[in-house]
């Protein structure tokens, strides 16, 4: 599926939220939750700095769209992201209910990043969203936003 003009759009302010996250110090994630219409219902950055490894923004959305949009209302929204869903977050996901993903770069590729700079993996299999929830449909990577990914992990890793 080819990312559109409006992907792009959701996928850059990700990216605004990385680097929000980035100077909080935390790891260089961001997300959005996007109803059918187009509005943003939750904006979400990586909280994790405080050693609280749950607290990504995927999972975030996840836990905000449970309690607060009915089952069908979550079905049809997107949430765009930044980096491709943890496995604890792909599951989030298909446990309430929500429609697509669409992300800007891959787990694969932060994986490869991390060892690329010497970082030891994280404590988790690396699975990708179809390997954990293979009903959820998904778009991504984004070849040139993936760039800019891998320079946001870059500087937090500096």
């Amino acid at each position: 599926m080819a990312i559109t003009h409006t992907d792009r759009a959701h996928l850059e302010h990700c990216l605004d939220l990385a680097e929000q996250a980035l100077e909080a110090g935390d790891q260089p994630f961001g997300s959005l939750l996007v109803d059918e219409d187009g509005t943003i219902l939750l904006a979400a950055r990586n909280r994790v700095g405080g050693g609280d490894h749950t607290r990504h923004p995927e999972f975030e959305i996840a836990r905000w769209a449970a309690q607060n949009l009915p089952a069908e209302r979550r079905a049809r929204a997107t949430v765009y992201t930044s980096g491709e869903h943890c496995p604890m977050c792909a599951a989030a996901h298909a446990w309430v209910g929500l429609g697509p993903i669409v992300y800007a770069s891959s787990g694969e590729q932060l994986r490869g990043w991390l060892a690329e700079l010497g970082l030891p993996p994280a404590p988790v299999a690396g699975l990708s969203i179809r390997q954990v929830a293979p009903s959820v449909p998904v778009k991504g990577p984004v070849p040139d936003l993936s760039e800019r990914v891998r320079a946001l992990h870059l500087r937090y890793r500096d």
